[in-house]
């Protein structure tokens, strides 16, 4: 095994799984939503549960690291771990937020490539966490976070290319401000997938 034994009531993987599972759900929420072309308030409001959900995880992980005498790995990358996870949630909601408080309504097609690519991030990130339980899934979480690093590259440049698309062809400056904030934030999920990422190999790497 790559980790130590952890007393039940302190499975800190059991709490990685529901964060990451949240993520999952807010990325599944979020390309409904924009395939649908409009947020209502029941919309939002499942995207705040879900944020809500995550957020307890990662409260919860934090208590308990405060009260475990042992732990799976460094404390400080489980903190790491549990604030960047955390982080992926929120910056979806905040897409879903901005859409409902600018009133961006109609399917765009750039939102929904967005989307798309971010649901592939979180469902590959989902098994990089769900496969630090054991050494021998290292191949598998290792080949995930190859694969996050490549989607958001994929992201960087669908958001340059519909940035330069948006100021070239798009004449309402108040939309364009809007339209960028969204696009920017779309791809700053795929930055946060990354970091988790990274910090998923930066503990495979110490525990090896």
């Amino acid at each position: 095994m790559i980790f130590n034994f952890i007393p039940k009531e302190f499975n800190f993987f059991d709490l990685f799984d529901k964060q990451i599972d949240c993520a999952i759900e807010a990325a599944i929420h979020l390309r409904h939503i924009v395939v649908k072309g409009s947020v209502d308030d029941e919309a939002l409001k499942k995207m705040q549960d879900i944020e809500h959900k995550g957020d307890e995880a990662a409260h919860l992980i934090i208590d308990r690291l405060d009260k475990s005498f042992i732990t799976p790995f460094d404390r400080e990358d489980i903190h790491s771990l549990a604030k960047e996870m955390d982080d992926i949630a929120d910056m979806i909601n905040t897409i879903v937020n901005r859409l409902k408080v600018y009133k961006v309504t109609g399917v765009d097609k750039n939102l929904v490539e967005f989307a798309s690519i971010i649901e592939e991030s979180v469902k590959t990130l989902a098994v990089a966490v769900k496969g630090m339980r054991n050494m021998k899934h290292s191949k598998s979480v290792i080949d995930a976070c190859v694969e996050v690093n490549r989607l958001e590259n994929v992201g960087d440049d669908l958001r340059d290319r519909v940035l330069a698309e948006l100021f070239e062809n798009e004449k309402d400056a108040i939309k364009v401000i809007k339209m960028k904030e969204i696009y920017q934030d779309s791809e700053t999920v795929l930055d946060v997938c990354e970091d988790v990422a990274h910090v998923v190999g930066s503990i495979l790497v110490k525990q090896a």
